[in-house]
């Protein structure tokens, strides 16, 4: 099976290579591609003079723009998996085999990698924990779904929803929408337990300042995919 690792990156310089030398090193089946979104500081050059994979946005797409740029390139070059895996040191390699294998044996549409079940490793800030708690909450509301970990950017999907995903996927903060639209299509969304790093480097998108403004455009955002779809099952 063709297996691809989509890398996000704006302004990861200080993480970006070291990252994908662990991809590198320790995996043998999973190609990979750097998204740059726009980065404004070294981040292009860095990739370029080390011949890494990337593709260049001439604009800032933000984290849905540029991961919806990862799956679209998965669609036209016919990969069946597709993992989302962050450019900033958080995310550990160690745990993509055993994601790959869970979502074959157990039929998965998604697998997410929480932090949540085991509750080790980095666990996060205060306000960060606050919003996933209640998004964990929300989402059960409209789902039924316990999803411990929702804002998760450590997910992989397959062929399927990679097609979904390719054409349509939530621009800003988009990790608990997008499950939530495909948890309402019917689709299986299961998770793994996973030890995450704190941030290698560089500044987070998501500032303390703007948690209420993302808690919000969220919340919004999934009562709007809740009331203006119908939630059939895509065959």
């Amino acid at each position: 099976m063709k297996k691809l690792i989509i890398i996000p990156a704006y302004n990861e310089s200080d993480n970006i290579l070291d990252t994908v030398n662990d991809i590198l090193s320790n995996t043998t089946d999973f190609d990979y591609i750097v998204i740059n979104d726009c980065s404004t500081d070294n981040t292009r050059e860095i990739c370029e003079d080390n011949n890494l994979n990337i593709i260049n946005l001439p604009i800032n797409l933000g984290i849905g723009g540029s991961v919806q740029t990862g799956y679209r390139y998965a669609k036209d070059n016919g990969y069946d998996i597709a993992v989302q895996f962050d450019g900033d040191g958080q995310h550990d390699v160690r745990y993509l085999d055993i994601m790959a294998d869970k979502l074959l044996a157990d039929k998965c549409d998604m697998v997410i990698g929480s932090r949540f079940i085991d509750k080790e490793g980095y666990q996060s800030s205060f306000m960060r924990r606050f919003g996933i708690g209640f998004f964990y909450r929300l989402i059960k509301i409209v789902t039924g779904a316990k999803i411990t970990d929702p804002t998760s950017g450590f997910r992989m999907i397959g062929r399927n929803i990679i097609e979904i995903f390719a054409n349509d996927y939530p621009k800003d903060y988009p990790e608990p929408e997008s499950v939530v639209s495909i948890l309402r299509k019917g689709m299986k969304v299961e998770e793994i337990p996973v030890i995450m790093r704190e941030r290698q480097g560089g500044i987070s998108s998501i500032s303390p300042w703007n948690s209420i403004y993302y808690m919000i455009k969220v919340s919004i955002a999934i009562l709007v995919e809740c009331l203006g779809k119908s939630g059939k099952k895509v065959s």
